[in-house]
């Protein structure tokens, strides 16, 4: 298994090369130490890429989303949210209405009375917004779930379209490696026959020439035995 990586710019894309077939290949499962290898390689090749491309590894992968720059309070309610941090308790002063005890003075008591008046007001507010969902509130909600639903199955369809066509292409990679692990491996088979009848040849010839060597040597002896 190999790879090769050209150097462009990194605004560019980046062609890889793998010389790999990982639907047929099995060497990391029956070599440990190779898989130790590739995965020290692949972090030596991940902190390239983070040298060069900062927090993205690769041109191809989006930015991270930077959510609700335009809103402080949703941006610090996601922030509270990442954080762990509870929601603050309601807080239900604002809706009591104290009453100033003996001795109070004129503007503690206009105070309280502001406080009354406005405590009315919002009651009032309510009471007009409960009506108005009394009379509207049902058939705008129906259409909302309606349009919510519709989303929904339009999503769910899009989700199930991306699965079929993710599924085909796996299938589609899978078989075509396969197909040609086989052929490669029919190969590789036929060129270690090959080798060896190779080798078994140069075996033969080495042998033969020994014994024209010994005939040789043995002619000799006869010869001068005569």
């Amino acid at each position: 298994m190999s790879t090769e990586t050209t150097d462009v710019d990194a605004s560019q894309s980046i062609p890889t090369f793998f010389d790999a077939l990982p639907y047929y290949d099995d060497d990391l499962e029956r070599f440990p130490i190779l898989r130790e290898r590739v995965q020290h390689e692949i972090a030596v090749e991940v902190q390239k890429l983070q040298q060069v491309h900062g927090d993205r590894l690769h041109p191809h992968v989006p930015p991270d989303l930077d959510l609700f720059k335009e809103h402080a309070l949703l941006a610090d309610e996601m922030k509270r949210v990442e954080e762990g941090h509870k929601l603050d308790a309601i807080d239900r002063i604002r809706y009591t209405l104290p009453v100033p005890g003996e001795g109070a003075s004129e503007g503690e008591w206009k105070a309280a009375l502001d406080n009354a008046r406005t405590q009315l007001e919002h009651q009032r507010i309510r009471h007009n917004n409960l009506a108005l969902l009394s009379q509207y509130g049902a058939n705008a909600w129906k259409v909302h779930n309606y349009m919510l639903e519709a989303d929904a199955k339009k999503a769910a369809q899009m989700l199930e379209a991306m699965k079929e066509e993710t599924t085909s292409v796996n299938r589609d990679r899978k078989n075509a490696q396969m197909r040609i692990g086989n052929e490669l491996t029919s190969l590789e088979k036929r060129w270690q026959e090959l080798i060896g009848g190779v080798l078994q040849i140069e075996m033969a010839n080495v042998a033969m020439e020994l014994e024209v060597q010994r005939l040789n040597r043995r002619e000799t002896e006869l010869s001068r035995a005569l």
